[in-house]
């Protein structure tokens, strides 16, 4: 399963990535939303993994750009832990919603669930 890793902050990428790796998947990180949606539109994906707070276009803004053309899975992982942003990120099109800090098998268990329950 390919896999786009969009998070400004390089720990947490380094470190996703690298378990994502561990567990078999091909990932591919964007530190920033432009750089994120361009890869999107050039490389067929299998899953996003989804940080709503980036530079250059936000990961609201992605994730609408992206439900226009494709239903491919989208986790979005994020700090903004309040109700309100949850159901604007699902309400937007995003399959589930994991908040930081957050635990590596949580988010392999979230998008095997989400590649596995048909939404492609």
């Amino acid at each position: 399963m390919r896999i786009l890793l969009v998070d400004d902050e390089k720990k947490i990428t380094t470190v996703l990535k690298a378990y994502l790796q561990q567990e078999g998947f091909h990932v591919t990180t964007a530190l920033n939303g432009l750089i994120a949606l361009t890869l999107f539109k050039e490389n067929p994906y299998d899953l996003i993994i989804l940080d709503l707070m980036l530079p250059g276009m936000s990961g609201i803004e992605i994730c609408r750009e992206i439900r226009k053309v494709s239903s491919v899975p989208i986790i979005m992982l994020t700090a903004k832990v309040e109700e309100e942003d949850r159901i604007q990120g699902l309400g937007i099109g995003a399959d589930d919603y994991i908040t930081k800090p957050f635990s590596p098998p949580r988010s392999s268990r979230s998008g095997s669930s989400c590649f596995t329950s048909g939404k492609q």
